[in-house]
């Protein structure tokens, strides 16, 4: 059974940084296509970034790019990051990793990455404020 923990969220001012961190255990990394997701106050969750299996590809929401990377150790650590600089109010929310096999990654078809995951984390707190 696969499980993730997220670390690394806080309270953070406007214009800060912030580095969250997702560790995969149970099965081995590589085999999946991992993703960040976030739910802010009163919101739907919604899709951040995504990286696929090899660390090749990467997507992200239209309000994130530029700001925020999705980058994943394979070699060391088998954690899954996400850097996210220049943090703004709406950026606000529990941020939550996603793991996606290979198999139900192939049915995502024109979705992406914002396709169904198989696996979650519990969720870190990501406050920005003024």
């Amino acid at each position: 059974q696969v499980q993730l923990v997220e670390s690394g969220g806080g309270l953070v001012q406007v214009g800060g940084s912030l580095r969250l961190s997702c560790a995969l255990s149970g099965r081995s990394f590589s085999d999946y296509v991992m993703a960040w997701f976030r739910q802010g106050p009163g919101k739907e969750r919604e899709f951040v970034a995504g990286i696929s299996s090899g660390g090749k590809r990467t997507n992200y929401e239209d309000a994130v790019k530029g700001r925020f990377t999705i980058s994943r150790d394979m070699a060391k650590t088998n954690t899954l990051a996400l850097q996210m600089n220049d943090l703004k109010l709406e950026d606000t929310a529990v941020y939550y990793c996603a793991a996606a096999s290979r198999t139900t990654a192939l049915r995502w078809g024109g979705l992406g990455f914002r396709g169904e995951y198989d696996y979650w984390g519990q969720g870190t707190q990501v406050t920005v404020s003024s």
